[in-house]
């Protein structure tokens, strides 16, 4: 994590980064990529910032990143009653305009002292420290830290002037399966497991990332776990064009994977192979592992 008086430090939200585009009573929602998301979080757009002329950078955030996801749906009714009973909330850590005054160029330290001079409302105004010791809490407790260069211009759309420190955490996994990838013959990602109290294995998360050689490699290391069930997964609500075939294996192979996040007993989040463990006996792998 950089230090020195040049930073200062907040933490890393898991949700959808949003900008908050404020005119009187109106509020417009719009993703980081720039795409409408007003309709998705109703109770956000009313409601929740006081009237005014103003832009705000953010993030929504909900119970869990999954609950943010199941409100990306084409249907009112789901959305409407989603926005009742789990509810979002918008945290603000920055301001890109007031009134007529456009702040993008004024230094990170500026716009932080003219957004903790605004009447927030309902808006959430994320911590700010300016010590690494300060900031450490959230490595062990949120989703990690945003250093952020304390005399910074506001660029969009580009993340210069910030370091992201990511908490990383490791696991030992069943692997309970695997998906093909997009050439012909490749794993794509293998499919991990933890076993409850129950005995029962369930299913945690995926990985991927694997370089072309290994893609190829693996198909041969994985045919003699197969049990030749193969099937298709529920379709993807993000890409409605991927690929979720999979392939079962039995539930005979270890690996060591490391992640930085676990939201509704599931793996988020960039989950990578470290490697094989031979010496671990798949029973061994319990669901607790994401408690610790």
């Amino acid at each position: 994590m950089p230090s020195g008086a040049d930073w200062a430090y907040e933490p890393k939200w898991d949700g959808f980064r949003t900008l908050a585009f404020v005119d009187g009573d109106t509020v417009e929602l719009q993703s980081r990529n720039g795409k409408p998301m007003t309709r998705y979080f109703p109770e956000i757009a009313a409601g929740t910032f006081p009237p005014g002329r103003y832009v705000l950078d953010g993030e929504l955030v909900a119970s869990s990143f999954d609950t943010l996801g199941q409100r990306i749906h084409p249907a009112k009714s789901r959305v409407d009653r989603l926005a009742a009973e789990t509810p979002a909330t918008f945290v603000a850590f920055d301001v890109l305009a007031i009134d007529d005054e456009v702040l993008l160029e004024l230094p990170f330290l500026a716009r932080r002292a003219r957004l903790e001079a605004m009447d927030l409302g309902g808006v959430k105004l994320t911590p700010m420290v300016r010590t690494p010791e300060e900031a450490e809490v959230w490595l062990r407790e949120e989703e990690g830290v945003i250093a952020k260069e304390a005399q910074a211009a506001y660029l969009p759309g580009e993340r210069v002037g910030m370091v992201k420190v990511k908490r990383v955490r490791t696991i030992d996994a069943v692997v309970l399966g695997w998906r093909p990838g997009k050439e012909e013959a490749t794993v794509g990602s293998i499919i991990l497991g933890l076993y409850d109290d129950a005995g029962e294995l369930r299913e945690v998360g995926h990985s991927s990332g694997f370089k072309a050689k290994e893609k190829r490699e693996l198909v041969q290391k994985l045919a003699p776990h197969e049990t030749g069930e193969r099937g298709t997964g529920e379709p993807s609500r993000w890409n409605s064009a991927r690929d979720l075939a999979w392939v079962k294996l039995r539930p005979e192979l270890v690996v060591e994977v490391t992640f930085d996040h676990v939201s509704d007993g599931r793996i988020r989040h960039g989950a990578k192979v470290q490697r094989w463990r031979e010496d671990k006996e798949p029973a061994e792998c319990r669901l607790e592992q994401l408690d610790s």
